[in-house]
């Protein structure tokens, strides 16, 4: 047993109840982009004090250095709130960003991006998803463009649902060039990148929104290609297997979350003579998520243990991604059931949870297409045992 990792647990859980939940409480009802801004910049001054910071990235960045293994048990800590894991920097997409960063970043280009969005200074986006017909769960569809010509290169691009793109400061845009598809890194202050507008959606905790941005014959130089040309797909998929696991972690922690406050709640009300934690149906919903959090669980732990020892995890994240998100869905969804109108009020957070939690079976590729892949995995190692 890791005491250190018990204490660190220890530590985090009464950081959260002290410090992170009791911010909840004032994003009932309507609320905007700028709320969630000035809140998160609070909690990250707290965070940052806290010895809690960026616990899955190296000691010399200002991490805590944990492995995966350890690590995941502080993200589904953190994500029993949706402010928690902006709290200790490790909320999507800059966890992503700040990983893909520091492992095909030049050094300019990490003392620029990388080390502000590792103190909290500035927030980043990643610009993949296109309209129509451009690049959504399927990246080959990428219509974003940069041709260079004379030493310079000029971007043409269309892009939306451009997660925390409101308020950041830098984005990795995907787009297609003759090597191949390339990241390029630009500041969002650029002229020549248009906010188009803050998609209006089902969930609205994501700092920055989700936006629609033009990127309108951005001239741009080697300086701001990220790693080399060509590879862009391959450093995508750096960002996604962990962002695709992290996901899964932080989300975890809200259905565990979901899950107490029905669990508390069925033990507190009684129906038809006896109280609902004594009804066999309540009993069933209650067992079926205990199953489903143990699984998933024990699905990141397997990944991790991969990443850990440098192995790819595609498939494993694939699996477990889908695997996840469908189990969070349902936590949460039999959680708010069996609290009945309470679970539907905004007493108790499980309803914001309910509509927070819905996308992620859409994001970070939709399960479809997970399970698409996975099988064409499996047939193609189903073809190599039989020739």
């Amino acid at each position: 047993m890791n005491t250190d990792l018990i204490a660190l647990q220890a530590q985090l859980r009464d950081f959260m109840n002290t410090k992170v939940i009791p911010r909840e409480s004032e994003f009932v009802g309507h609320f905007g982009l700028e709320k969630i801004e000035t809140v998160r910049s609070e909690l990250q001054a707290e965070g940052r004090k806290s010895g809690l910071w960026l616990p899955h990235l190296p000691k010399e960045l200002g991490g805590l250095g944990l492995p995966w293994v350890d690590a995941y048990k502080l993200f589904i800590e953190a994500g029993r709130s949706m402010l928690g894991p902006q709290a200790i920097n490790i909320a999507a997409p800059d966890e992503g960003n700040m990983h893909l960063l520091h492992v095909v970043a030049n050094e300019a280009q990490k003392e620029r991006w990388l080390m502000p969005l590792v103190r909290g200074e500035i927030r980043s986006c990643f610009s993949m998803t296109e309209p129509p017909p451009g690049a959504g769960s399927d990246p080959s569809m990428l219509q974003a463009s940069a041709v260079k010509e004379n030493g310079v290169w000029k971007l043409e691009a269309k892009k939306w649902f451009i997660s925390g793109a409101w308020g950041a400061a830098v984005t990795l845009i995907l787009a297609k060039t003759i090597e191949g598809a390339t990241i390029f890194l630009i500041p969002m202050n650029h002229p020549k990148i248009h906010l188009k507008r803050v998609i209006p959606t089902l969930d609205h905790f994501s700092p920055g929104g989700h936006c629609e941005l033009d990127f309108d014959g951005l001239e741009l130089t080697d300086d701001d290609v990220l790693g080399e040309p060509g590879k862009g797909f391959d450093y995508a998929q750096i960002r996604l297997d962990p962002a695709r696991l992290t996901h899964c972690m932080r989300w975890l922690g809200v259905a565990m979350r979901s899950l107490e406050y029905a669990e508390g709640y069925a033990l507190s009300r009684s129906s038809f003579g006896k109280k609902l934690s004594d009804q066999q149906m309540v009993q069933q919903m209650i067992a079926d998520s205990h199953i489903e959090i143990f699984a998933s669980q024990t699905m990141i732990e397997h990944a991790c243990g991969m990443l850990d020892r440098g192995e790819r995890v595609r498939h494993q994240a694939s699996m477990t991604k889908v695997f996840v998100s469908e189990a969070v869905n349902k936590i949460i969804d039999r959680s708010l059931q069996i609290m009945g109108s309470t679970g539907i009020s905004e007493d108790y957070p499980v309803s914001s949870f309910y509509k927070e939690a819905r996308p992620f079976r859409i994001y970070d590729g939709a399960n479809e297409v997970h399970r698409m892949s996975i099988a064409r995995r499996a047939f193609r190692r189903a073809a190599e045992r039989h020739t």
